[in-house]
């Protein structure tokens, strides 16, 4: 009786995450906030709940480090993580590459560190191993589809071929962040070559495959996939956490002139003071909310400080101060970031602004 081999996931955070900035200057975009956790931790919840042991993250020579002390060893998911240093950025198929040794002839989920999906991958996993192809992609419509990689199908949902940010989309179905490969991806790897990008893309790795008759099976996701590469998409990402995965719980204090509605976690230790907090939103361990109004939509990090202002649908990270801010909107502001109200009497703005800001007035 041939022995299963255990499944293994290759989580990619490597990269210099140029589309955060400024934000990713300073850390790395696999880091920041969701609802308060690092996108990856989402990463390692589908991972743990496939029941996946053995984790190996790509990480970059620039945020490796942070993302080690972030994340540890992996066992709050009861995960063995293994990190595994990338040099540079050369494309999705190089990383599958770096991590080889790492994934010896294991299948495995290769899962991008800054994606998150509305599902379990559990489901794909059992299906995977039951019906013995050598990759299964996940698809998803969109309206953009040139800047993602795109899969061509049939009919019947064969794919037919696959092309990364092609100019002229032959369909709207993207390849979402998530893949499942048999030990054979490494030989259709072996085979591709650079692409104009000057990178190793795994689309041409899964069409090499394809044309090497090796079974490919494709899966149209039907719930919420985010890409939170771009300021918009991690609002977005925020947005639909805290709608569906969060409940109300007030641990922190919280005083009586203050109201509380709808879905709204105060972290033990934050303190609300004649506020209005109207949920889903979370405000995080420390916080301090004072004379203010918090809107749907809106996470607080640890530390933050918020006096005088509204807020709405929008990501304060730890350590941020909010005050005297009589509106703030669809914004993402930085650790220990300072946006505070003038009271010199001329109207002029006063902003000192570091490279790749963006301010609107």
């Amino acid at each position: 009786m041939t022995k299963t081999i255990d499944m293994k996931a290759l989580v990619l955070a490597g990269g210099k995450g140029t589309r955060l900035r400024p934000l990713t200057y300073t850390g790395a975009k696999q880091l920041v906030p969701i609802a308060n956790r690092p996108i990856l931790s989402y990463v390692f919840d589908n991972i743990a709940d496939a029941d996946i042991k053995e984790v190996g993250v790509i990480i970059s020579p620039e945020t490796g480090e942070e993302i080690k002390a972030v994340m540890g060893d992996g066992s709050f998911w009861g995960l063995n993580i293994t990190y595994i240093l990338q040099a540079e950025p050369k494309g999705l198929a190089h990383a599958v590459l770096t991590g080889r040794r790492f994934l010896g002839n294991s299948p495995f989920v290769m899962y991008l560190g800054d994606n998150l999906i509305g599902c379990r991958i559990s489901d794909f996993v059992k299906t995977f191993r039951s019906s013995r192809v050598d990759a299964m992609i996940l698809l998803k419509p969109v309206d953009n589809p040139s800047a993602f990689g795109v899969a061509e199908v049939d009919e019947a949902g064969k794919i037919l071929g696959l092309e990364e940010k092609p100019v002229e989309p032959r369909s709207n179905l993207a390849l979402v962040g998530v893949y499942i490969f048999s030990k054979a991806i490494h030989k259709a790897i072996d085979k591709i070559r650079p692409s104009n990008r000057g990178e190793l893309e795994i689309t041409d790795a899964v069409q090499r495959l394809i044309e090497m008759k090796r079974p490919v099976k494709s899966f149209i996701l039907d719930t919420w996939w985010l890409d939170t590469g771009k300021k918009d998409d991690l609002l977005a990402a925020n947005t639909v956490v805290l709608d569906e995965w969060f409940k109300r719980s007030l641990s922190g204090a919280i005083d009586d002139s203050s109201t509380i509605t709808g879905r709204v976690t105060v972290e033990d230790g934050a303190m609300i003071k004649n506020s209005t907090l109207r949920g889903p939103i979370v405000v995080g361990n420390g916080a301090v909310v004072e004379d203010s109004f918090i809107g749907p939509f809106t996470s607080v990090g640890p530390g933050a400080v918020i006096r005088r202002s509204i807020i709405e649908h929008s990501v304060i990270l730890a350590g941020a101060e909010i005050t005297g801010i009589s509106r703030l909107e669809d914004s993402l502001i930085g650790r220990n970031a300072k946006v505070v109200k003038c009271l010199h009497k001329h109207e002029a703005l006063r902003l000192m602004i570091g490279d790749d800001s963006v301010v609107e007035v």
